[in-house]
């Protein structure tokens, strides 16, 4: 759901970081991007991709958060029992590995939609002709660099969220106010410290609807940010920063309050259970 509520912001987000397509257009603002893509493109354009957020992500969050319990609890248990952010960090990064490699493709698909002037119909459309002309590869060239990304970006996430309600909620009691301002504070912390690698992430999964032949035959991170340093110097690595950070705020908002809540629904129920 907040993948969905907050999908303008991402598009306008890849829109800032691609390098030489049809959509490397330069926006003074987050506001003005909206503008300029509702009014050239329609509005239905600003959810362009949605379905394989959808699609994907719910799975992948599901398979994460499962991911992130369990080792947890090991991490937990090799120091000793005593629940710490060090802790919550390792396994937000182990969470990552596991559930990335579901997502990926479905988030190279998304980018792809999200690029104008590409003509995909659909998402299956997109799908298709990736795998005819780029081969499964397209689909996994950019997961090392994802790894890179969203390794730190959840474990930054993970610790911060554990720091922020530990400190505005030292009984650990289920406090939705606590939830909704630690876990956007944690995804705006993560996402804005992680965004150089996002950018090299963008040019990977959208090199195949680059004109630029440099772009095209770029095939790791280190590829990827010397082409963007050497077009767009130092400033290339923090395209997009503002929308990502807007973006991810909500979004993780939403999504650790709804975690809490199920969490202690299902805390509940159990506790019944034993009267």
């Amino acid at each position: 759901m907040e993948h969905s509520v907050m999908y303008p912001f991402d598009i306008v987000k890849t829109r800032m970081q691609v390098v030489g397509s049809p959509s490397s257009v330069v926006y003074s603002g987050v506001t003005n991007a909206l503008k300029v893509i509702s009014t050239t493109e329609g509005v239905r354009s600003l959810w362009r991709g949605v379905m394989s957020v959808i699609l994907g992500a719910g799975p992948a969050h599901a398979v994460y958060f499962a991911t992130y319990e369990q080792t947890k609890k090991v991490f937990t248990a090799a120091a000793g029992g005593n629940a710490n952010s060090l802790a919550a960090g390792a396994a937000g990064g182990v969470a990552t590995i596991v559930s990335d490699a579901l997502m990926n493709p479905f988030d190279v698909i998304k980018q792809r939609m999200q690029l104008a002037g590409t003509g995909y119909r659909n998402i299956i459309d997109c799908a298709s002709k990736v795998l005819r002309h780029e081969g499964l590869r397209a689909f996994y060239v950019s997961y090392p660099t994802t790894l890179m990304m969203n390794m730190p970006f959840q474990s930054i996430q993970f610790g911060c969220y554990d720091l922020f309600r530990r400190s505005l909620n030292p009984t650990g009691s289920y406090s939705p106010v606590t939830h909704v301002f630690a876990g956007g504070m944690a995804g705006a912390v993560a996402a804005a410290l992680t965004t150089p690698i996002d950018c090299c992430k963008t040019l990977l999964q959208t090199r195949g609807a680059s004109a630029d032949l440099e772009v095209r035959a770029a095939n790791s991170m280190a590829t990827a940010a010397r082409i963007i340093y050497k077009q767009q110097g130092l400033n290339g690595f923090t395209r997009g920063m503002k929308p990502r950070v807007i973006a991810n705020f909500p979004a993780t908002a939403i999504s650790w309050t709804t975690y809490e809540y199920f969490k202690w629904v299902i805390s509940r129920r159990d506790a019944k259970r034993h009267f």
